[in-house]
């Protein structure tokens, strides 16, 4: 998945923005749940990205790990630009390595589309308006007021990571998906 959305995502306006068919993604969902072959390179793009968002917002707890959902929420707030990084590279740390990994391939993927984002429409602004509420959510549910102002917070974030995320994952990140 992460795959074809680094190599199809750049290219295409309004990726994460546009959702799959739902019929198809769930058809998709259910093969690929019960474990079946499923060759996404046939499908639109807009179903895979779908898909995508699907499955994060299937890991238990999320993958920023809802345990540290307010440290998440308030890093933000916590000093310059480079305090931020170092907040946030010590949050990382405390992940689990599944996750750690997986978001290192996340952010490959949103900052290859963000390079592009004249052609896709997609800075990391929009990126992170679309992707944030599949990477972490609260623990227990809040008032709708308090779920809007969440929300705007874990975008910001996702927005900071996106625009810095070679600082915070390392350069090498530009190349995790080698030539594809």
């Amino acid at each position: 998945m992460l795959s074809l959305l680094y190599q199809e995502g750049p290219s295409t306006e309004g990726i994460f923005r546009r959702s799959g068919s739902a019929k198809t993604c769930k058809e998709l969902k259910e093969k690929l749940d019960s474990g079946a072959e499923v060759d996404l390179a046939c499908e639109s793009i807009f179903v895979t990205a779908s898909l995508f968002k699907d499955f994060l917002r299937n890991i238990p707890g999320s993958i920023l790990s809802s345990q540290l959902c307010d440290k998440w929420v308030s890093v933000m707030d916590q000093g310059n630009n480079e305090e931020k990084i170092r907040n946030i590279q010590r949050l990382i740390e405390q992940l689990p390595r599944a996750n750690v990994v997986l978001l290192r391939y996340i952010f490959g993927v949103l900052h290859g589309i963000e390079l592009r984002s004249e052609e896709n429409q997609m800075n990391a602004f929009n990126l992170a308006i679309c992707i944030a509420p599949s990477l972490l959510w609260p623990p227990v549910s809040s008032t709708p007021d308090s779920e809007s102002e969440f929300t705007k917070k874990i975008s910001s974030l996702v927005q900071f990571l996106t625009e810095n995320c070679c600082r915070i994952f390392g350069e090498e990140i530009n190349s995790l998906f080698g030539e594809i």
